[in-house]
Formats: C-alpha cells, sequence, structure tokens
C-alpha cells in the first residue's frame, strides 16, 4: 500500500491545466462541519457527473467535501499527528508521520489543496446515507482499520456499497485512498502516480478570494 507519505507521491512533477474551481452542480453537498467546501475543479466534477450517471436508479453521489486550503490541511494534519502523539508516545516523530498520513494527507502533497480531491458517500433519493462501513473521515484508530476501503471487519452489505462506489468512480477514471473508502481523486499526485501519468493535471491552489 503506497501512503501519501511516501517519497514516490512527492516526486511527482506536478502541472497545472487552468481548470478552474465550480460548485458541484448535479451532485449534493452534504458537508460534515461548516470549513468543509463543495468546491472541485470542473475536470472533477465532469468524472463524477458521469459516474452518478452510471449508478443504478435511485442512488446519487452524495459530496461531503472537496477543495481545502492548505492553512487547514496543515491544521488538519498537524491536529492528528498530535493526537497520535498522545495516543502512542513510543512511536518515532518519523513512524507518526506515516501513520498520520492514513488519515490526514501531508500538507505538501495534499491532494485536497489541489481541487482535485472529494470526500463522498451513497445516498438514496430521499437522502438516507447506505451503510459503508463506518462513517466517512472515520480514522483508523477509532474504527480498528475498518475505515480502509478493502477491510475485511465490514458487513456483507457495506461490501457490495463500497463496490458498487468503487466501480462507478473507478469507470470514471479517479482513483481511491485505499485507507479511506471515501476519498477519490483525479488529477493530482496521487492518481498520477496510481495511474502511470507523467505530471499531474492539478497543482495546489491558495484559498479562493471570497471578495469584500
Amino acid at each position: 500500500m503506497i501512503l501519501l507519505s511516501d517519497p514516490v507521491i512527492a516526486a511527482v512533477p506536478v502541472g497545472e491545466n487552468g481548470e478552474p474551481l465550480v460548485f458541484p452542480g448535479g451532485l449534493r453537498f452534504g458537508p460534515r462541519s461548516p470549513a468543509m467546501s463543495p468546491l472541485l475543479r470542473d475536470g472533477l466534477l465532469r468524472r463524477l457527473l458521469a459516474a452518478q450517471a452510471s449508478l443504478p436508479r435511485g442512488l446519487r453521489l452524495l459530496v461531503v467535501e472537496g477543495y481545502r486550503s492548505p492553512a487547514l490541511q496543515q491544521q488538519y494534519f498537524t491536529g492528528y499527528r498530535d493526537e497520535l502523539r498522545e495516543l502512542h508516545p513510543e512511536w518515532t516523530d518519523e513512524r507518526r508521520h506515516v501513520e498520520a498520513s492514513k488519515y490526514v494527507s501531508p500538507p505538501e502533497v495534499a491532494p485536497h489543496c489541489t481541487g482535485g480531491a472529494v470526500d463522498l458517500t451513497l445516498v438514496t433519493e430521499t437522502g438516507e446515507e447506505l451503510d459503508m462501513g463506518t462513517e466517512v473521515n472515520a480514522d483508523p484508530e477509532r474504527s480498528a482499520s475498518a475505515c480502509f476501503t478493502a477491510s475485511d471487519k465490514i458487513s456483507a452489505e457495506a461490501r457490495r456499497n463500497r463496490d458498487l462506489l468503487g466501480e462507478a468512480l473507478t469507470a470514471a477514471g479517479l482513483v481511491n485512498y485505499p485507507t479511506e473508502w471515501w476519498h477519490w481523486s483525479y488529477g493530482e499526485r496521487y492518481w498520477a502516480h496510481t495511474t502511470g501519468a507523467t505530471r499531474t493535471c492539478y497543482g495546489p491552489l491558495p484559498e479562493p478570494d471570497s471578495g469584500p
């Protein structure tokens, strides 16, 4: 399993095609906190809409989070790394960095900061979330690694639902981060490494200007 903390990810050359961040029209958005943004790169949105169109009748994608500012990414990563320090004081700083990257990307390679990553799940037409085995954003410590996409610690129904989500998104050109069943991306470093692309389509973006 290649983690975002692996040097091979940071070694991927960064390209930038200039696609804008857009609101995910045509998709439902249900954030877990006010800090979560729905903004996505246009190319990612088009692929998500294609994935949604391939789902069985009565199911839809629910976007939980898209773009994340570098400052917020740093806050999340530092916070979780410090939490691991309290839980596992015997770990070295290097191991703590690696273990933290199973849940929050190191800021220097963070997919969400490019607008090319999305956290999402499946819902019914009435908005009821399907059983996916854990909640979106469950961490490895508290879920006993049931948040890992291929975990065998989930029910048969949850496995079917994860597989259904994965088949639709993979067919649309996205890649999954294997420690988080809900995290999918296109165009950023992890996608480039996974697909063998020579460089990214998207680079990190500063927080959009919210205006006066």
